[in-house]
């Protein structure tokens, strides 16, 4: 046992809520991120002022969850101003990519303890609101043409090259609905979860702003536990006019992930330092790694980031026990599976993306926390979780459980 090993000893998240219309829909990312800051330092029974660094990540870093958003979350998190805080950005991978930063300064022994994770607050970001002055570069399209190319185009390219059909999206859309719902019928989430009020925005039959509406957000709402094969078959493309795909054939509301809102965190320290303060780790860090592909087909990055992550730690696909890759589109998904030669039954196992939701910069810590509690449950050693992320990259963290 390596005392320098870097253990996860606490994750909390908020429910993940729609976009536009839930729970989260008026509330700041800084209010999402502070409270599973809160948490997770004290679920780890520390002292706040312990906490060396507060690592967030975030994929949309405007509005309020702009201005370093990391430093934001430590103050509503109630952590005292000595602790400084970081944003982060690869995108949809930027709370796993916050984690590994954070276990990095660690093993490095720039600090003994950090909180990592991502936040996301899509329904105050993805709006009218949104700055797009000069939001691309001329010069990256000179020698990138595709570098800004928007995900939904992605997933049909995809779609197209790797010949997966719209009836296997829509079936392994429909496997994660129900895998979610069975999943919250279970109660398998409650443990993650960490309940917050919160003043919803209402709005008229003319979607005009009608007032708010105080709830308490303790269960996700992204899930429609009703839906069947039909349902999905019924739903038409959404993508149109695009500039490589002008007209899209596979990709629905039903087999791509859903806009959504909310935050998630861990707490990372030594194992020694762990021992000595008598915490128990929920499991052990043990690495990262990430690779880029062609920007059009970005949902394929996790076919080159994991099999470079297995090789540096001498593992095979069988080797891990429990698989987490985010469902960005089922598409996607479908091909890493099925190219990697993965296990359907060790793949997600209580549903992804798609049926729970997808606050960008969050999803990557989410994942995480769930892959090590669902892991315990299952006896575990090892978990990987990956992602693709927009630009043309893939990541893929090693987690083992003790």
């Amino acid at each position: 046992m390596n005392l320098n090993d870097v253990v996860i000893v606490s994750t909390a998240r908020t429910a993940l809520t729609k976009s536009f219309r839930g729970s989260f829909n008026d509330t700041e990312a800084p209010v999402l991120g502070g409270h599973v800051v809160r948490a997770v330092v004290e679920r780890a029974g520390i002292e706040p002022g312990s906490v060396e660094d507060v690592i967030m990540g975030a994929a949309a870093q405007q509005g309020t969850q702009s201005y370093n958003i990391g430093r934001l979350c430590a103050y509503t998190g109630g952590l005292p101003d000595t602790v400084p805080g970081m944003a982060l950005d690869r995108m949809c991978a930027s709370g796993l990519m916050s984690i590994g930063v954070a276990a990095n300064g660690i093993m490095t022994g720039e600090m003994k303890i950090a909180v990592a994770g991502g936040v996301e607050s899509l329904s105050l970001t993805q709006n009218k609101y949104k700055n797009t002055y000069r939001a691309q570069s001329e010069a990256v399209l000179e020698c990138m043409p595709t570098a800004y190319i928007p995900m939904l185009e992605t997933a049909e390219i995809v779609s197209r090259r790797y010949n997966i059909s719209r009836e296997v999206q829509d079936q392994y859309a429909l496997q994660s609905q129900q895998r979610t719902a069975a999943a919250q019928a279970e109660g398998l989430f409650a443990d993650e979860i960490v309940p917050l009020a919160a003043r919803k925005l209402c709005f008229d039959k003319e979607g005009k702003p009608s007032g708010h509406q105080e709830v308490i957000a303790d269960r996700d709402e992204c899930n429609r536990p009703s839906t069947t094969l039909e349902d999905l078959s019924s739903l038409k493309p959404v993508w149109k006019d695009g500039k490589w795909i002008e007209q899209g054939e596979f990709i629905t509301a039903g087999n791509a992930s859903q806009f959504s809102d909310g935050a998630a965190a861990v707490l990372l320290m030594s194992r020694g330092e762990a021992r000595q303060r008598g915490i128990e780790a929920l499991g052990v860090y043990r690495g990262i790694a990430v690779s880029g592909c062609a920007p059009e087909e970005m949902g394929i990055g996790p076919v080159y980031a994991i099999p470079k992550l297995l090789k540096r730690f001498g593992l095979t696909v069988s080797d891990i026990d429990l698989w987490e890759i985010n469902e960005a589109f089922a598409c996607q998904v479908v091909h890493c599976r099925d190219f990697l030669q993965i296990p359907n039954d060790r793949l997600n196992v209580n549903g992804g993306a798609i049926a729970i939701g997808h606050p960008f910069g969050m999803s990557g810590a989410r994942m995480v926390g769930h892959s090590l509690l669902e892991g315990r449950r299952r006896g575990a050693r090892f978990v990987v979780v990956a992602m693709c992320i927009g630009g043309g990259m893939g990541a893929a963290g090693l987690f083992e459980l003790n």
